[in-house]
């Protein structure tokens, strides 16, 4: 026998003397709380973690709960998931938000409705402005055209399937692996029907507030664009943080700014007033 199975005290001395090392992406367990907004308390802070070039993360939020993703380099795409967490038959139905909002350009005020017709986050604050509703992540056949490996385990990860490693970690399965949005990483629809990327790299440090409407749960894979033009399998880290917030109330300028947004505010309270 050899290494660590020679001498398993040894290999268990070795792994508690890296207690407390702290790498670039990782859960910070529990949550610092050093960056967070002014006015929010320690004790409110649910989430912080940077998830690493290929990574995912999930989480349960709660209603109220406010979403902060930071593109840390300019070179992040945050390809994301949302269920409702009590019911994940309900989730985000991409086609739904472009049509119920006549727009298809994500940004400040903007929501993501469910397939039940209710908002399951909103939009609070972006600074980037380059986000995609069209064009879904990648998959093991795409970045093995591209890249020439698209496995799960190889070095260019896909985002479908780190998906479905997040979702696997609520009792999901691939076929529950639906239509996702896009932060960071654009697609602008040309006049003659043609798709153009918005790769980037961007300025670092470029962020979206989101906020639940919903308790929801969430998966975020940061995998390149499945548009991405450049050679080399190439996506910086990733920060999210999240904190508890209040429930949007019923003077809410982004539950009022369109009557069909609206009628998805009053889908949600219809659904919790039950």
């Amino acid at each position: 026998m050899t290494g660590s199975l020679a001498n398993p005290l040894a290999a268990r001395d070795h792994a508690r003397s890296m207690a407390g090392t702290v790498v670039e992406a990782m859960p910070l367990l529990p949550p610092a709380a050093d960056d967070l907004p002014a006015g929010v308390p320690a004790q409110d802070l649910l989430w912080e973690e940077t998830i690493a070039a290929g990574g995912y993360a999930t989480r349960r939020l709660p209603r109220g709960a406010r979403l902060r993703l930071i593109d840390l380099r300019g070179d992040a795409c945050a390809s994301m998931l949302l269920f409702n967490a009590d019911m994940p038959t309900e989730r985000l139905n991409v086609a739904d938000t472009v049509k119920v909002q006549w727009n298809a350009y994500l940004g400040q005020g903007k929501l993501l409705l469910s397939d039940m017709g209710r908002v399951l986050m909103s939009f609070l604050e972006d600074s980037a402005g380059t986000h995609d509703s069209f064009c879904g992540t990648s998959n093991a056949a795409t970045n093995a055209a591209r890249y020439g490996n698209g496995a799960n385990s190889g070095p260019c990860p896909n985002g479908r399937d780190r998906f479905l490693l997040g979702a696997a970690k609520h009792g999901l399965q691939r076929r529950d692996v639906h239509p996702c949005v896009t932060l960071f990483k654009g697609a602008k629809i040309e006049v003659d029907g043609a798709i153009t990327p918005l790769i980037g790299p961007f300025p670092a440090g470029r962020s979206v507030v989101l906020r639940a409407e919903m308790d929801v749960t969430l998966v975020v894979a940061n995998c390149p664009h499945v548009l991405d033009p450049r050679e080399r399998w190439t996506v910086t880290p990733l920060r999210v943080s999240a904190w508890r917030g209040p429930v949007t109330p019923e003077d809410d300028v982004i539950r009022n700014a369109t009557p069909e947004g609206l009628r998805a505010f009053l889908n949600v309270e219809d659904y919790y007033r039950r």
